[in-house]
């Protein structure tokens, strides 16, 4: 563990002016003796042997990932490993480096949990940001900074943080959850300064009815600010102490930690301490802030996400909200996929194993224990306590113009760290090492995992395997980030049941009897055992299209004709992963074609090497002169959102210039991808824009929201676009589909061999959202005069308020002329002013309008899926072969 002499001013000797800028110096820095203004012999200081701030290696540049994101004000460690792809930021260091770090955390290497951009502050405004008191208080008031730094006692504590969703991604190895994938590293230490709450509420005066503080941040989310609230006792109650923050080891807070101020509440899980504060109320009951609700809980293991998804009520049953942290311990040594070479009793050689623990609410780990043998017998570690040399110090010493609250508390706020050395004979000898930590409450780390909807809190033991290969013993953690797997990774692809209850490696009766807690569908071949190289899969050969899903590798060149989104889908994904993108868009069963594509598993070498492919070319600066592109995602910036009506809105996204083209093919579609800010789930849909193809440097959506009721969710991705607030950035990729129109009746069909056919009529059937393809197509035969091919629009709705697009396609029919005839149908009006047809898209308007099938003719179809499965009826009775239709 770092350490070193930590210099302590006595408190006669301390300042009151605001520090909050300039940065204070490390607190290891000792004047020379020339300082004038504040000689040796006058500051008589004092030093004690104290874990030391480590010093800040800041980054000078904001990364190149981060330019064009919300963030580009934010500067960031290049080390920190992205969860949440480039934004919003949520990153923890690597594990062995957090450790390495010591017991406080530098701060471009703590944890950072961001639900959204990141507000801007300047330095030169940080000391007159503001935020409020107000609900049942007798005085409520309206401070500063500036007023918390001179008006208020200054205190320092050293507090461990804590992400709820720490080491999640085990869980989301045995079942996915609706929360991204944390490591072990979800954790960080620092020194906090600010003022103690229990000292502000005593200005305000909470009323007896007031019961709970809650919070509220300056980040703009799409389901409005971030928000959460905890009990006003223990806001109260000095024990606690709970900080109001304006500073971390020594130097103001970064963008990332919730400069210029931030709620720091130890003990708590890390979703409580409000960054950016603005607003503290005090309140008769919990918060009703969306984040509060749907964030930072475990349900029942026994509710699914679909379960939790129809029924609100779970979400909004206090019971389940989580507040103390959960005790917890992993090992940081020996490292993830370390290797030593085997021993023989001449060679062997003792080994440290080491790690942290941490428990919740204050209470001190009291053991933590290591097995050798699967958890039969266990050994004592060495425990070591670096909060406690804080409580050496004098009263009246000084840090950071504060004085060190730690000395009189019978709490334990931060992590402690654990040893044994273990001859390296007896580690290569077991199976694996189990470490599992107790606090003073005879609280312990169980044995097997609490699996819940957003997987949080997971502490069941924490299991190294040690893997002989070789000549040599490899070490492997349960789980690692971005480019390798852990052991839990590892024996899920090989068919392991990891809730067995011996880690996959139980009897096989055991292992029969388990419960199957995945409810995933079968997408691999058993009989296809080969191993793929990454040079296998990124080589372009003729009738060859080999790509990613969790690992896997599929070939689909035989479902080029057949795939419903075109045969560019299939190749665009060619050589890469699309794992995120694949199991967001298709079905259940088109999950369970997968199989017949299946042709093997991605080596480690390969996997390692897709997730960072080597550069073979200079990346260009030059601005592109086309948004989209087929292989990658590319961010646009929310800008407006017109409201057409009570469902249907209008979204207009800014491209990355003003002169940038979409590079949409008229018939084409574009991909777009968000996170539900409920869910966490990435969602993925197709959409056609109804901005017309040459509009450079916008983009225009028509969304029709499909909202939930008591029997129904509603829909997934509109639903999550419509909360969607200005400045937000959404991924586009593509293009995609089946059909590209060229103009003057000539179509290019997407397959295995692209051809072009040409048609003199197009039959253009469609429902609800449906029409935005259809309209594309219509409006590029109506713009040119020279274009003679005529197009039947058979559009089907509710009622008269839901046409989309009305007034549009009456124009457009008014300018086609006879090329042009559009007929509505409406199944559910009850308006006897609407002249129009009455009832469904059915056999009797399809027969009367498109008849039967006529050479140089295709029919167009988009809509809701009973609809598109009723026209492939009606028109195959009728005499079309699939060759004649196009589903959208």
């Amino acid at each position: 563990m770092k350490t070193s002499a930590l210099a302590i001013r006595t408190a006669e000797q301390s300042e009151n002016e605001p520090m909050y800028l300039p940065p204070s110096p490390p607190a290891s820095h000792k004047p020379s003796d020339s300082d004038d203004s504040d000689s040796a012999s006058e500051r008589s200081e004092e030093t004690y042997d104290l874990p030391v701030p480590p010093p800040s290696t800041y980054p000078m540049e904001v990364l190149e990932l981060d330019k064009n994101t919300p963030d580009a004000h934010v500067v960031r460690d290049p080390r920190l490993i992205r969860l949440t792809g480039v934004h919003p930021f949520n990153t923890e260091a690597p594990l062995s480096a957090l450790y390495d770090s010591g017991f406080l955390t530098p701060q471009e290497l703590f944890y950072v949990r961001n639900h959204g951009p990141v507000p801007k502050v300047e330095d030169s405004e940080s000391l007159d940001w503001t935020f409020t008191i107000d609900g049942l208080v007798d005085n409520p008031v309206t401070l500063s900074v500036r007023d918390l730094q001179t008006e208020f006692r200054q205190v320092t504590i050293p507090i461990t943080l804590v992400c709820a969703g720490n080491r999640r991604k085990e869980q989301n190895t045995v079942r996915k959850s609706n929360g991204f994938s944390w490591g072990s590293a979800g954790v960080s230490t620092a020194l906090w300064t600010g003022v103690l709450l229990s000292d502000v509420l005593e200005r305000v005066r909470p009323k007896r009815k007031g019961r709970y503080m809650c919070m509220e941040g300056a980040d703009k989310l799409p389901n409005g600010y971030y928000g959460t609230s905890v009990k006003l006792a223990w806001a109260k109650n000095p024990e606690k102490g709970m900080l109001l923050a304006w500073a971390m080891n020594g130097e103001p807070l970064q963008p990332d930690h919730g400069k210029p101020l931030r709620v720091v509440i130890p003990g708590q899980i890390g979703g409580r301490s409000v960054k950016w504060l603005k607003k503290l109320t005090i309140t008769a009951a919990p918060s009703d802030n969306w984040y509060h609700i749907y964030d930072n809980r475990v349900l029942p293991t026994m509710v699914t996400p679909a379960m939790a998804k129809e029924d609100p009520t779970w979400w909004t049953d206090e019971r389940y909200a989580i507040y103390d942290l959960s005790v917890n311990a992993a090992c940081a040594y020996p490292a993830h996929k370390e290797e030593h070479p085997a021993v023989t009793p001449e060679t062997d050689f003792t080994y440290k194993v080491q790690g942290y623990a941490y428990g919740g609410g204050g209470r001190r780990i009291t053991r933590v224990e290591i097995s050798l043998d699967k958890g039969t017998t266990w050994r004592l570690t060495d425990i070591t306590y670096p909060e406690d040399r804080y409580r050496s110090l004098p009263d009246d010493a000084t840090y950071n113009n504060s004085t060190f609250d730690v000395a009189d508390r019978e709490t334990s706020f931060c992590w402690s760290f654990w040893s044994l050395s273990i001859p390296m004979s007896e580690l290569q000898a077991a199976e694996d090492v189990l470490v599992r930590a107790q606090d003073e409450a005879m609280n312990i780390m169980p044995r097997d995992m609490y699996w819940s909807v957003l997987g949080m809190m997971n502490n069941p033991w924490f299991r190294i395997e040690v893997v002989h290969e070789g000549g040599k013993v490899r070490f492997e953690h349960p789980t690692a980030l971005k480019t390798e797997d852990g052991w839990m990774e590892r024996a899920k692809r090989e068919g392991r049941n990891l809730v067995d209850g011996y880690w996959g490696k139980g009897p096989a009766a055991a292992s029969a009897a388990a419960v199957e807690v995945q409810d995933e569908v079968k997408m691999t071949n058993p009989a296809s055992t080969r191993v793929v190289e990454y040079e296998e899969l990124v080589a372009e050969r003729e009738g060859s299209y080999l790509f990613v899903v969790n690992g896997e590798v599929y070939d689909g060149a035989s479902y080029l004709e057949g795939h419903p989104g075109g045969a560019q889908s299939i190749i665009s994904a060619a050589g890469q992963d699309v794992s995120e993108e694949f199991l967001a868009i298709h079905s259940e069963s088109a999950k369970a074609m997968m199989p017949t594509y299946h042709i093997g598993t991605l080596s480690p070498a390969a996997r390692r090497t897709l997730a960072s492919p080597p550069t073979t070319t200079a990346i260009s600066t030059a601005l592109r002169p086309v948004f989209l592109d087929p292989k990658r995602w590319i961010n646009a910036t929310l800008t407006t959102k017109r409201v057409v009506s009570s469902d249907t809105r209008i979204f207009t996204f800014t491209l990355e210039h003003p002169d940038q083209l979409v590079g949409l093919p008229i018939g084409q579609h574009l991909m777009i991808k968000i996170q539900d800010e409920n869910t966490k789930e990435t969602i993925i849909r197709a959409y056609t824009p109804i901005s017309c193809s040459s509009r450079k440097g916008e983009i225009d959506l028509l969304i029709k929201v499909y909202f939930g009721n008591e029997r129904w969710k509603g829909g997934k991705m509109t639903q999550a676009m419509d909360v969607l607030g200005m400045g937000h950035r959404v991924q586009f990729k593509g293009p995609i589909g089946k059909l590209v129109y060229k103009g003057r009746g000539e179509v290019n069909l997407s397959t295995a061999s692209p051809s072009n056919v040409k048609i003199r009529r197009f039959n253009m059937i469609c429902g609800g959202t449906g029409i935005t393809p259809i309209f594309q197509v219509l409006r590029a035969v109506v713009q040119d005069a020279e274009d003679a091919t005529e197009c039947v629009v058979l559009y089907g709705n509710r009622k008269r308020g839901d046409i989309l697009c009305g007034k549009e396609l009456e124009e457009l029919e008014r300018l086609g002329g006879s090329k042009v005839k559009l007929i509505h149908t409406l199944s559910r009006e009850t308006d006897p002013t609407w002249k129009g047809r009455r009832g469904r898209v059915d056999n009797v308007l399809i027969e009367a309008e498109v008849g039967e099938r006529r050479e140089g003719e295709l029919v167009l179809v988009c809509g809701p899926e009973e609809m598109e499965k009723d026209v492939r009826r009606i028109c195959t009775e009728l005499g079309w072969g699939e060759g004649d239709m196009c589903f959208f």
